[in-house]
Formats: C-alpha cells, structure tokens, sequence
C-alpha cells in the first residue's frame, strides 16, 4: 500500500482568465528561489501551461485530469512524481467548479482537490468591482464545505484605494486570509493564441526574459510566509494498490517523435510511458530535418499549430516525402490533431478578418491560400473560427490494429480546423458517444498501419501505448 503525503497547494480561479497561470509561475519562482525542490502538475486537458511550468522550475509538469485518468489514475500520477519533492504546486483549471458536468464536480479542479485532499489558493480578479469581490470569495467558500479554501489571492487591484475598499469588506465577512495582492500590470499579459497562450516553445529569447521578469514581480506580491503556513504536510486518506509486474519489456524500439515550433503539444506522461514500455524516443524536426531519423520502427506526430507555419512546412518536401514513403512500408504511425492535419493533402488558411475605416472586412473564401501537406490522408484541412472543444468518449471499431483488444477510449479534443474531402472508402478507428471528430462523430482514420485523429489520448489509463510499442516491435522484426 501506497499513502500519497507531500506539502501542496491548489491554485484555483472564480473563472477561467482571472490570472492562474501567471500567479502559479510566481509561486513556482519563488519556492525554487527558497531552495525547495518542487514538483508542478496542470488540472485538465493541457499541453500549453504545463510547458511553462517546466521553462520557470526547469522540471517536468504532468497533468491531473479524473475524465482522461480515472481517480487512481491522478493519485498514481501524483505519488509517482512526487518521490524526493517537498512541495507540490498543482495550477487549476477554468473555474474551480467548472469541469465534465453541471450536476457534479466531476473533472473539476474541486475533484482533484478532494481527491488529493488538498489546501486550496482561490484566485479573484479584482478588476471590475471592489466590495462584491467579497461576496464571490463568500459564495466559493461556501458553495461545497468538503473543499478547503486556505487563502485568496487577489489579481488585477487598481491602487491601494481600491485594495483598501475590498480589505475592509473582508474584514466583515471573510474569515480567511489575503495572500498576495497583485496590481494591475499591463506586462503581465502573456501572448495568447486562439487556444491560449502560445507555446513557451515559440517564444524568443526576448518574450522569455519578460515572462520570467513578470514572473519574479508577481512573486514579490505574494506572501510566502503566509502560504507555507498554509501547505503544513498532509497524508490522503486514499491509498493505492501497488502490483509487482513482470518485466517484459520490448528491446530495442524506436520510436521517432516529431518535436519543433509547429508540433509540440505532447503529454510528459505519454512520453514517459512510452520509455517505460521499452520505446527509445528519438526527436526529428518536420520544419526543419530533411529526412526522418535512421532506423526507426514507429512515428509519433502530436499537436500544435501546424496552420501557423504552414508556409514553412511545404517547403520541406523532402521530410514529408519521407513520411509518406515509410508510412507505405506499414510502419506504427500515431497522430493526434496536428499530426492529422500534416498527413492530410493540404491545410486551407481559415477566415481572416481586419479592420478597415472602423469596419470589419472579411477575406473572401477564394483568396485564402492553401498548403500542400504529405498527403498520406485522401483529404484536405480547412481552418475555421469555430472552436471544437469536448472531453471526447469511443467505441473502438473493427480493424483497428493500434488498440488491440482495446473495447473503449477516452480522450479530448480541441481545434479551429475541420477535415473535409473525405474519399467515401475511409476507414476510422473508433466511433465517438461523446465528442465531435473528424466526420459524423468517427474519428481516427486509418491509412495503412497509421492513425490520424482529433481526439487525445492520455496514456495513463490506457493499453494504447503496450499496444502501439509492441506494434513497433513487430515492424522491426520485418
């Protein structure tokens, strides 16, 4: 039996934008600034925040999601990276209570919360009233009484002014003490895309020292003496079952993982796992290598934005030639959303809209410029203003090698782009219950010993990645 026992802090928000990720990298900073040795984890379906976690603390972040890892799942995950920590700093996800349903907590950073048995950090945004912030810490303290709201960290005060007015309303009502008070600061406002923050891969030199100078500012604001007080060590009551599994790893498999500006929204876990399994990871660029590494007996191709360079990808003919001709020896390919786009014929720009004599103008459809892409998938990519975003549930359909004996999936999705042109002779891996997919809630289309979908799997909870890694495994036999 395993008791899961570290020092932790949940920072949560009233709702999603009140500043959680830029108020957990200033805790981060400052714990790693005070010598301790932490461990950062992300609630929710995320690759974005999660990498800038690891850029502030230089140590993987993993995820914490109950809908894509089951209970023993977050609690697995959470003890095994937590050995040889002496604090854990898990950052919230939208709202504390908003997760998979209305009715429940279910997937919420609230669950995690209980789960993990877990101290909470509530963050406001202060920036549009004064005493009615009171009422909403008043209405999240009191909403679930099983949830243990330690402190309040109060974003976006216009002047001390305002700070005083919203002061002496807690005075009256709210038990619980301010930890950090943040003023407004136009510099703290991190480049965003249309599915957040831009990936700290992509930022230059420049955009990383102003992210870690904002960093250390929001850490000054903060008091530390306040929240160690606060995260004293707790021990879960909930314990694990630990099973001694026979080691029969696979030997000497490769598996290839594409990782650059255009493809990089990778689960650390899923990487992690893959290694645990047997697999060798090897990183190869599709913007920028020519041909894909020496002696690989599978391809991993995870999100990003390959619409934002899809410019740059085209020209790399070479590579995506290279793919498409391993790709007919039936090599184990995996690709996830990105990656399905990249194997599809081309990627049409979406809608682009400007301003034009205080009007918005729309670019007509016909002047939209298309990108020719590897053209493995018998179909096209067009981006759209439309957001798909669902936790995604399946049904594995027959012929789906990849899953094995694999009955169901559980994952998620979320993009602009849709598929379209499909050949009428496509063949998918799982119908969806829950979720959109590629076309008439199938998804997963299957093209020799590949599988291109939109949804997302997290390896955790799952026999994907032994079945993917033993595929490998009987590629290079051939």
């Amino acid at each position: 039996m395993v008791t899961v026992s570290i020092p932790r802090i949940i920072i949560a928000g009233t709702t999603s934008g009140v500043g959680k990720t830029s108020i957990t990298l200033g805790v981060l900073h400052k714990f790693k600034d005070m010598g301790f040795e932490i461990q950062s984890f992300k609630i929710g379906p995320d690759f974005i925040d999660p990498a800038y976690h690891t850029f502030v603390t230089n140590n993987p972040c993993y995820n914490l999601d109950s809908w894509l890892m089951g209970e023993e799942g977050v609690l697995d995950t959470f003890e095994k990276y937590t050995i040889g920590k002496d604090i854990a700093v898990i950052e919230g996800v939208m709202g504390l209570f908003d997760g998979a349903e209305g009715k429940t907590d279910f997937a919420s950073t609230a669950q995690i919360a209980k789960i993990l048995d877990s101290p909470i950090i509530l963050a406001i945004d202060a920036s549009k009233a004064a005493r009615s912030i009171a009422a909403t810490a008043y209405g999240f303290i009191n909403f679930d009484k099983k949830l243990n709201i330690k402190g309040i960290i109060l974003n976006k005060i216009a002047s001390k002014k305002h700070f005083n007015l919203i002061k002496d309303a807690f005075d009256n009502n709210i038990k619980i003490p301010i930890v950090g008070v943040i003023y407004k600061n136009q510099e703290f406002t991190f480049s965003e895309r249309h599915l957040g923050l831009i990936p700290a891969v992509e930022l230059d030199n420049k955009r990383k020292q102003n992210i870690l100078n904002s960093t250390r500012t929001i850490a000054d604001y903060l008091d530390h003496d306040k929240l160690i007080s606060l995260i004293k060590p707790l021990k879960n009551k909930k314990t694990l079952k630990k099973k001694d599994k026979p080691n029969n790893k696979p030997k000497n498999i490769k598996i290839a993982v594409a990782l650059d500006n255009s493809f990089n929204f990778y689960y650390q876990q899923n990487l992690d796992i893959l290694q645990k399994k047997g697999a060798q990871l090897t990183f190869f660029s599709p913007l920028n290598d020519t041909d894909l590494p020496e002696d690989i007996h599978g391809i991993l191709l995870g999100g990003g934005f390959p619409e934002i360079l899809s410019k740059d990808l085209t020209k790399n003919q070479s590579m995506m030639n290279s793919i498409k001709k391993i790709a007919e020896t039936e090599i184990p390919i995996y690709a996830e959303c990105g990656g399905l786009m990249y194997l599809s014929k081309s990627i049409k720009e979406g809608i682009s809209r400007y301003k034009k004599n205080n009007e918005i103008v729309e670019v007509e459809e016909n002047s939209q410029k298309t990108y020719k892409m590897t053209g493995l998938i018998d179909a096209t990519t067009k981006m759209t203003n439309q957001l798909t975003l669902n936790y995604t549930q399946g049904k594995i359909l027959k012929g789906s090698f990849l899953f094995g004996k694999i009955k169901n999936i559980r994952g998620h999705e979320f993009h602009y782009s849709k598929i379209e042109n499909i050949h009428h002779d496509t063949k998918y891996s799982y119908y969806l219950d829950k979720g959109v997919g590629i076309s008439e809630k199938k998804d997963g289309i299957i093209v020799y010993n590949t599988i291109a979908s939109y949804t997302h799997l997290h390896f955790s909870n799952s026999k994907f990645p032994v079945n993917f890694v033993l595929n490998c495994k009987k590629y290079s036999k051939r």
